[in-house]
């Protein structure tokens, strides 16, 4: 999403609803990274956590990342939110897939692999950005800039599809195969929610995607749970063996 000015400390409607939303889950629910990233980032959005920047000074763009070597913007940007209602509609997602993945995975290889997603999203964001400018000769995708959680929510819905196998998704009030949902979520937010990111969704379901279909997610499992102590168990050890399955 486009990023907007620092607003003033204080509530607004979309954290009235998301503090409503939290409560009605259960705050003693919701698995602690989880829990905590919700906190941050929306104690952030209403400037209780004093940061040198506004939300438009650390939009992500691959001009500023290739040219500028703005690399505050390459892992800050994934955590800002242009307003009230995008903040509210991104949490209430990661409270979901939060609380699904969290258990499954253990707390401290969850948060390490929220990292991990972030700093993935914004390289394909990067990536991304310089070769469709290649292919097109359109220089907004260089320079098109964006805030917000949605690349690392998309590459977790990626995640959650593949743990979950082929249970039917509602998109849009059509029920689909939930390894075709995230594609149908891609196009239809694009379609009804012009001012979002397209660069950034799809980078962020690529970066699922080498997760949970290459070898890639072998390495992090490995690396992390060298790190924590604690294996990543999967569903479906033989599923999960990274084979895009039509």
């Amino acid at each position: 999403m486009r990023p907007a000015q620092r607003r003033q400390p204080g509530l607004q409607y979309g954290l009235v609803l998301l503090a409503s939303q939290a409560m009605n889950f259960g705050i003693d629910k919701i698995p602690p990274a989880t829990l905590l990233g919700m906190a941050v980032q929306s104690l952030l959005y209403a400037g209780m956590i004093k940061v040198p920047w506004n939300p438009e000074d650390v939009c992500i763009s691959t001009l500023k990342i290739l040219k500028h070597k703005d690399w505050r913007s390459f892992v800050v940007s994934n955590f800002e939110h242009g307003s009230d209602m995008h903040l509210y509609y991104n949490m209430v997602s990661f409270l979901l897939k939060g609380s699904y993945l969290e258990p499954m995975y253990g707390t401290a290889n969850f948060a390490l692999l929220i990292g991990l997603l972030s700093l993935g999203c914004s390289s394909m964001y990067v990536f991304l950005g310089y070769a469709l400018t290649q292919i097109t000769t359109d220089y907004a995708y260089y320079t098109s800039c964006a805030i917000g959680f949605s690349a690392v929510l998309f590459a977790l819905k990626v995640i959650v599809v593949c743990e979950e196998h082929d249970r039917p998704t509602d998109v849009g009030g059509f029920r689909v195969p939930s390894k075709f949902a995230v594609w149908a979520e891609l196009v239809l937010i694009h379609l009804l929610v012009p001012n979002s990111s397209f660069i950034g969704h799809l980078g962020g379901i690529l970066v699922g995607c080498l997760y949970c279909y290459t070898f890639v997610g072998e390495i992090v499992d490995s690396k992390l749970s060298t790190i924590t102590g604690r294996p990543i168990i999967h569903e479906d050890q033989f599923y999960r063996r990274r084979t895009w399955r039509f």
